[in-house]
């Protein structure tokens, strides 16, 4: 006998669905608000705290400097060429003029032997048309001479004729000749004198262009001689030479830097800053350091304004009598106020650089918990900070680090 088999109602399955989606809702819901009250515990022996409360402050703030020589003469090559020889080594102190390294460089000491000849075959020259002109000055004085003589002969027999043709011992065409003779030897000699005086200015400009051409090859040649003198490099100042990059065999181009020389006993500390303070820091503002267990006060000497990956320099000199070493790392605290002035407070700590100084957590000392709170803080020195907003009187502020509270809102400490 057949059995009759009911048929099923079919089961709201997307109600089902629904009901899973709102209930993982409201276990989210309610897991992130317990977050959002508590969301760490640290033990109370974890953190370091300070009490907001007014204190005399002088805004400064505390940097890092290094010692520096405060004068530096660097060595860089003149003439490139060849290193040949390496006469002393890195931090050993060289005297003014030491040779320091021998460079080689075949292309000078052969264009110093090309001006040398060039000089020589000029002065030779020069020599030669100095006696060719001197030659000719006294052809022309001896022409001279010749003709001033024939003058005086031709005057004396024209005076001793005269009386002879007035008698008719002579006859007047000889006086005639000796007078024509004699006006002859005349122009004669006034043209000798002024073509004396065209040569002598043509024989003194020859030798001033001369001159000047031998002096001029003679400049050339002191320059390529000093040129090759210079593949002697030689220290140009007394001190320490605190680098010294060079290798036996190496090749170095004109205008490379082989190192440098440190003065003895004078060096200054330079230190770098944010560019924030690039207004504030002023020539003359003073700076508290400790260097070789003695404590020093400084005035800042040199503002290097150029701001360089969010930072700029400035300088501080060292007294002469100072001992120090150049790369030495020291701190130092630079006074930006001249006095103090009595503000509200906060001892200073690690929570400055990990909150941005925009956030601090305040303790509540009853319940163990602490707050996240904003605030706006001022200026600074190396004990203290300046509270301006968010904080009061008599608050407890967890200064150590903020690193291991991950941003919660409340955390709980256990006693």
């Amino acid at each position: 006998m057949d059995k009759k088999i009911s048929r099923r109602s079919k089961r709201p399955y997307w109600l089902l669905a629904v009901a899973v989606v709102l209930s993982a809702g409201l276990w989210w819901f309610s897991k992130s608000q317990a977050n959002a009250s508590v969301q760490l515990q640290l033990p109370m022996s974890s953190v370091s705290t300070a009490v907001v409360q007014p204190q005399p402050l002088q805004e400064s703030i505390a940097l890092r400097a290094t010692v520096l020589p405060q004068h530096s003469v660097f060595l860089d090559v003149i003439e490139g060429g060849r290193v040949e020889q390496r006469l002393v080594e890195q931090g050993s102190y060289v005297e003014k003029g030491q040779p320091l390294v021998q460079l080689t460089n075949t292309q000078l000491q052969l264009d110093l032997i090309s001006r040398e000849a060039q000089v020589t075959e000029q002065m030779n020259f020069l020599r030669n048309t100095q006696m060719t002109i001197e030659t000719n000055r006294l052809n022309l004085q001896r022409d001279v001479l010749d003709i001033e003589f024939r003058i005086a002969t031709l005057t004396r027999h024209l005076q001793q004729s005269e009386p002879l043709v007035a008698t008719g011992v002579l006859a007047q065409e000889h006086l005639n000749n000796l007078t024509e003779e004699l006006h002859y030897q005349q122009n004669r000699l006034q043209l000798t004198h002024e073509r004396q005086q065209q040569e002598e200015t043509i024989r003194q400009l020859q030798l001033q262009q001369l001159s000047e051409s031998v002096e001029m090859l003679s400049r050339n040649l002191d320059f390529a001689r000093q040129n090759v003198q210079n593949l002697l490099v030689r220290a140009p100042i007394s001190g320490y030479l605190s680098e010294f990059n060079v290798e036996v065999g190496e090749s170095r181009s004109p205008g490379s830097r082989l190192g440098q020389i440190d003065q003895p006993d004078q060096y200054k500390l330079v230190a770098s800053v944010d560019e924030f303070y690039l207004g504030r820091i002023q020539l003359g503002m003073t700076a508290r350091v400790t260097l070789q267990q003695q404590p020093l006060e400084l005035q800042v000497s040199r503002i290097d304004s150029r701001v360089v990956n969010n930072q700029f320099q400035f300088e501080f000199v060292l007294p002469e009598q100072l001992q120090a070493k150049r790369g030495q790392s020291v701190n130092l605290t630079l006074q930006l106020d001249d006095q103090q002035s009595p503000v509200l407070a906060l001892a200073r700590g690690p929570f400055l650089s990990d909150g941005g100084g925009h956030f601090v957590y305040v303790l509540d000392p009853t319940t163990a918990t602490a707050r996240k709170q904003a605030v706006q803080l001022g200026r600074q020195s190396a004990q203290l900070v300046e509270v301006r907003q968010g904080l009061r009187e008599g608050d407890i502020v967890i200064t150590s680090g903020y690193r291991e509270f991950q941003q919660a809102d409340i955390i709980q400490l256990q006693r």
